[in-house]
């Protein structure tokens, strides 16, 4: 409740005591609050086919004029339905901000961490087992792709040093 209307509000039922006054601040202060959810304006209009949202409807009528304020403030306000015609649909929609529960508690993708030490975690042996799991073909990719990063434009690779690696049997 904002200041002026708690003033108001304590004029109105003759409070005089100053202990008083302070208590029911005090109180009004410390009232837990609830927060209201956020909405926008959705439009869809039948004929283009086309959706626009608004941040609130001042925003809507200001844009379109044909459409009167307090009418589509009152029709959306009675049982929360939307106004529908042969153009147009105007509806409130509420902003989800969070996930909802079950997006979260489906979760399909574990986490996988490894932690290690730089100096201990030996990765050129993981590194050489995972290609070598890989087929040919995604091998040569992968190769082609970090010589033609490395090389600059024009130059060439130089064939004449081979290292082959047979796989473990």
């Amino acid at each position: 409740m904002p200041f002026y209307n708690l003033f108001i509000f304590l004029l109105q039922i003759r409070i005089t005591n100053i202990t008083n006054i302070v208590l029911i601040i005090v109180i009004f202060e410390f009232m837990p609050t609830e927060k209201k959810a956020r909405r926008v304006v959705v439009i869809y209009w039948r004929k283009q086919h086309e959706i626009e949202v608004f941040s609130n409807l001042k925003n809507f009528c200001l844009s379109y004029p044909q459409y009167n304020y307090n009418t589509l403030s009152n029709y959306l306000s009675k049982d929360k339905t939307a106004y529908e015609n042969n153009d147009v649909r105007v509806e409130r929609k509420e902003i989800i901000s969070k996930p909802k529960e079950s997006s979260v508690v489906n979760r399909k993708i574990a986490p996988l961490i490894r932690k290690v030490r730089m100096k201990e975690a030996n990765d050129s042996e993981r590194d050489l087992n995972y290609w070598l799991s890989r087929p040919a073909s995604e091998r040569v990719g992968a190769v082609s792709f970090l010589v033609r990063q490395m090389l600059k434009k024009g130059e060439r690779m130089d064939k004449t040093i081979v290292k082959k690696i047979r796989p473990k049997q």
